[in-house]
């Protein structure tokens, strides 16, 4: 990897994260912007030398090619920024298409780089041309990206939209698993604050009637410790779309045993957990099958390719509902290309 000997700001400092909160912030002072569903990644140009770094510190730009000629065709040709990998797919941002990319044959990542190309949107700046913006306050770090990317051409380079309206920050909001993963609150008197939880995000909660397919034992215990919930897809197959593992330890020792007495093969018909799996949170070990006989209610915040991003939390049984109206239409909501286009376009 190239030095960026002229960048006081170099690869591997780790970006602002942030905290999720319930609400969004009342009190004045604060900033919103749209939380978008891709890739988080920090942007270093110097000359002709363009680093892109994913939130774990590690380099993407020879997953997403086209991103780094982008970049190289920007006026500005010494900065770092902080922004999101995103791609748009059939009115939706698909984090799926994103995930398709990190792959070891440069021929398939050149491939999907045409058909499907990530853009660029920008939310940060942490240095441009010999000054490092690191300690500034966010309303200056704002006025200064606006300047760098206001002499640029739009064309797979966006600008995240902000606001300290809080009306408008709700709207957002009320996109979120759509068209956006929820909203952004940064304080417009704070630095840059890397490696720290500096902001807040709030995301929007839906709920969703599951089949319990199976469970898990807890880590070296003989109680559950996991719920592997399911869907019925188009074809009346039960697939397994995630699980939810956060069972109060009061009755945990009764669920077990009515859990227990409902062990039968096969437990999901369709998809089944076990194979190879991005959500790192689920355990890939030993499961027991149950018959489709329970519901339940849980509440997620994300779905990517008809799964739970990630893991759900247990709300309430569901006696009065049939496992087979528990159905994957539930996590399908309809596309929105016009809504999605609308909000890409308030970002250019």
């Amino acid at each position: 990897m190239a030095e960026f000997e002229r960048l006081d700001v170099k690869p591997g400092i780790p970006p602002m994260e942030a905290k999720l909160v319930d609400a969004l912030p009342d009190e004045p002072g604060w900033q919103f912007e749209p939380k978008w569903d891709g890739f988080r990644c920090l942007v270093f140009r110097d000359g002709s030398e363009v680093h892109l770094q994913s939130k774990s510190g590690k380099p993407l730009g020879r997953y997403f090619p086209e991103v780094v000629d982008r970049v190289l065709q920007m006026r500005a040709d010494r900065f770092v920024l902080d922004g999101e990998l995103i791609i748009p797919v059939g009115g939706h941002l698909s984090f799926d298409a994103l995930q398709l990319r990190l792959h070891p044959a440069e021929s398939r990542v050149k491939r999907l780089a045409a058909e499907t190309p990530a853009q660029l949107m920008l939310f940060d700046l942490l240095f441009s041309k010999e000054t490092s913006y690191l300690a500034a306050p966010l309303e200056i770090r704002r006025n200064a990206l606006v300047t760098v990317y206001g002499v640029e051409d739009p064309e797979g380079l966006l600008l995240s939209p902000a606001t300290e309206d809080r009306a408008v920050a709700e709207g957002w909001l009320a996109q979120a698993g759509e068209a956006l993963d929820g909203v952004v609150a940064k304080r417009l008197d704070d630095p840059y604050l890397a490696g720290e939880r500096g902001m807040v995000k709030i995301k929007q909660k839906k709920t969703a009637d599951c089949v319990v397919g199976g469970f898990r034992y807890g880590t070296g215990s003989k109680e559950v410790g996991s719920l592997l919930l399911g869907l019925y897809n188009s074809a009346g197959k039960l697939d397994h779309v995630g699980f939810t593992s956060a069972i109060p330890a009061e009755g945990r020792g009764e669920l077990t045993k009515r859990l227990e007495a409902l062990v039968e093969a096969p437990g999901f018909t369709g998809n089944a957990p076990g194979g190879p799996s991005r959500w790192s949170t689920e355990r890939t070990g030993e499961w027991q099958p149950l018959r489709p006989e329970l519901v339940v209610e849980v509440l997620y915040d994300h779905v990517t390719a008809d799964r739970f991003r990630h893991g759900t939390r247990f709300l309430r049984w569901r006696p009065d509902k049939a496992p087979e109206q528990c159905r994957m239409d539930q996590l399908r909501p309809e596309a929105r290309p016009a809504e999605l286009a609308a909000t890409l376009e308030g970002a250019r």
